[in-house]
This record gives C-alpha cells, sequence and structure tokens, in this order.
C-alpha cells in the first residue's frame, strides 16, 4: 500500500474537504481519502502506487491549487494487545 499527502491551497471548510476527497475518488482508486481544510492537506491510501499527476489534475478541475505531494509506502497499523506482535 502506499500512502500520498497532497499539501492543497484554497480549501476553507467542510465542504471544500468533501470536494477534494470526491474529485480524489473520481481519480483514482483509493482504500481511503480525507482532507483537512485546516492543515490544507489530503491523505490518500492506495493498493498501488498512484497516478499523483491524475490526482493534481481532478482537484486542480474543482479550482483548489496543488502545492506539492509525496508517496510513500505504507503498512497499516494491525491491532496490538498490550504492546505485543
Amino acid at each position: 500500500m502506499y500512502k500520498t499527502t497532497v499539501l492543497i491551497d484554497g480549501m476553507a471548510c467542510g465542504m471544500c474537504e468533501a470536494h477534494v476527497n470526491d474529485a480524489v475518488r473520481s481519480a483514482v482508486n483509493v482504500r481511503s481519502v480525507s482532507s483537512s481544510y485546516k492543515k490544507g492537506v489530503s491523505e490518500i491510501v492506495t493498493d498501488a502506487e498512484p497516478d499523483t499527476d491524475a490526482i493534481k489534475a481532478a482537484i486542480e478541475k474543482t479550482g483548489y491549487r496543488v502545492i506539492s505531494s509525496v508517496t510513500t509506502p505504507y503498512e497499516k497499523k494491525g491491532f496490538r494487545l498490550f504492546g505485543k506482535k
């Protein structure tokens, strides 16, 4: 899995977050996506390495500006009972 963090300019409310999330879902196959207008960030988790150009284009098509994006390998945190694996 991969986690892509996108810095976005122009989000001002919860509806902005929803617009960005919908745009990302329409551009790439996501496992999860969440955005924060307060932080100006969208975090996207995908199974395969995503097409960041498609993500950027989809977000900018909705009127927001992508400042940067970073994709890193992602390992889902599992449930651990009392710190044991």
